[in-house]
């Protein structure tokens, strides 16, 4: 601004002395507004320049602070990692597996046990009601009157000899047996 309003001085020192003619003032007068004329575009660049370096201070200090959090983050990773160990953390996992599958393989079986010995009792269940509706029909109801037997041993069914399940029951339960050996070791 002071530039600007000693340039205004000069230029009407110019026309007074252009008016009184002297050309040598005037030369010097318009090369003193030249010179002004180029500071204030030497002033402008310096400026701009100056605001460049100013945006590049900027940005180099966030980078410094972004730097500085990534560093801290790796060692609060670090820290983190060191809390929890993967290598125990696996093997807890893969002892954990194997225990769950166990008892899915106990479950099952007991579940198997339980579902063949309910069709059994259906079975048993269906054949004596069937046994007692034929009786029934052929004594006329008068078997229901009489009273109980004293002797409640009853002939062995076919395919059992000497007490012994049939070929079918046997197998099942060697099945079952070797399933909990395997489940054992």
């Amino acid at each position: 601004m002071a530039i600007k309003r000693e340039e205004e001085k000069v230029k009407r020192s110019l026309k007074d002395a252009a008016k009184k003619g002297h050309k040598d003032v005037c030369t010097v007068l318009a090369k003193e507004i030249v010179g002004s004329k180029k500071a204030v575009t030497r002033l402008h660049t310096s400026k701009a320049q100056l605001n460049s370096v100013d945006m590049q201070m900027k940005n180099q200090l966030a980078m410094v602070r972004m730097s500085g959090a990534l560093e801290k983050s790796a060692e609060v990773m670090k820290s983190m990692q060191s809390l929890c160990k993967i290598g125990e953390i696996q093997g807890v996992m893969t002892e954990m597996s194997k225990e769950m599958m166990k008892a899915g393989i106990i479950e099952e079986m007991i579940e198997d046990t339980f579902e063949s010995l309910e069709d059994q009792d259906e079975l048993e269940d269906a054949a004596q009601e069937e046994v007692d509706k034929v009786l029934f029909e052929i004594t006329a109801g008068k078997l229901g009157e009489a009273p109980g037997a004293v002797n409640d041993s009853l002939p062995e069914p076919e395919g059992a000899v000497g007490g012994v399940e049939s070929e079918d029951e046997a197998e099942d339960l060697d099945e079952m047996q070797a399933r909990l050996e395997a489940l054992r070791s």
